[in-house]
């Protein structure tokens, strides 16, 4: 059920500069830098971050028993986790992330899976945010633990079993990851991880859904050239995946504000495919 006046799954810097104090608005700083980018996502946010946000650590929102980072966590570890923060169930979540849109759509993807749809991402993000003049700061606002209720669960995420029955079947996946990685002409990102991808799988890059100056999305007539330009049919039950499940996210919110809803995310995404080598690989585009 979503707040009233709830303004979407995006909103825009205006939009958020004139509404960061409202009561119920709880903004997110997401970000995540890969270890081979050499950057700390959370001293970055200790530096400067928007006003009032709180560092939502995808790391820590996360399965303990994975081995792999960021992956799901339970339901109930998951509304323990959020209602620590101070989230609670009549809360507006507006989450960014550094470099623009790069890991903060799995926020709205992780919320999405529980349940809960008030929940927006910043268009652009921090980097737009700054080129727009809106001020950052370094203070740290710290909220009241809450009680967030337990919702429906939804189907919005695919294990690898699955993904190897839509591959040997002829079904739809996309892969988000850069052409080099995922044709294997390019070395992954993923220690361990072999080179290719998932066989009879597509590609679409996500840096491709995006402006490249403000970090934006393009006009959704422009992301559907794309989708339709990738050769997945996403009338068809789709699965996304990418590195490690974080830009696969930006896909689903893509595919979401063309008003496709029959997808879902492959979480343990090629850090966990790649890696096992009883799983089929192609290298070719």
């Amino acid at each position: 059920m979503l707040l009233q006046g709830h303004p979407g799954p995006i909103v825009s810097a205006h939009w958020l500069n004139e509404h960061a104090n409202d009561t119920d608005i709880f903004i997110v700083d997401a970000t995540v830098h890969l270890p081979d980018t050499g950057r700390d996502a959370k001293a970055e946010y200790l530096n400067e971050h928007i006003p009032n946000a709180i560092f939502f650590d995808l790391s820590d929102i996360a399965d303990p028993n994975n081995p792999l980072p960021r992956k799901a966590p339970t339901k109930a570890l998951f509304f323990e986790k959020v209602g620590a923060l101070g989230i609670n169930n009549h809360t507006h979540i507006v989450a960014y992330d550094t470099p623009g849109l790069y890991s903060s759509a799995r926020v709205w993807w992780l919320f999405k899976l529980f349940g809960y749809d008030n929940v927006s991402i910043l268009n652009g993000g921090l980097r737009h945010w700054k080129q727009c003049g809106y001020s950052v700061t370094e203070r740290i606002v710290l909220r009241e633990p809450c009680h967030f209720e337990s919702l429906d669960k939804r189907d919005l995420l695919a294990l690898q079993s699955e993904v190897l029955h839509v591959s040997r079947s002829g079904g739809e996946i996309l892969d988000a990851r850069t052409p080099g990685r995922f044709s294997g002409t390019e070395k992954d990102r993923y220690p361990g991880t072999r080179s290719g991808h998932i066989p009879g799988s597509h590609n679409l890059y996500w840096g491709n859904l995006l402006n490249h100056e403000t970090r934006e999305f393009l006009p959704k007539k422009l992301i559907e050239k794309q989708f339709r330009a990738s050769g997945v049919d996403v009338t068809k039950p789709t699965i996304l995946s990418c590195g490690s499940g974080l830009t696969a996210c930006i896909l689903a919110l893509a595919l979401d504000q063309l008003g496709h809803t029959g997808w879902k995310v492959y979480d343990g995404s090629w850090d966990e495919w790649g890696r096992d080598h009883t799983l089929p690989i192609e290298t070719h585009s």
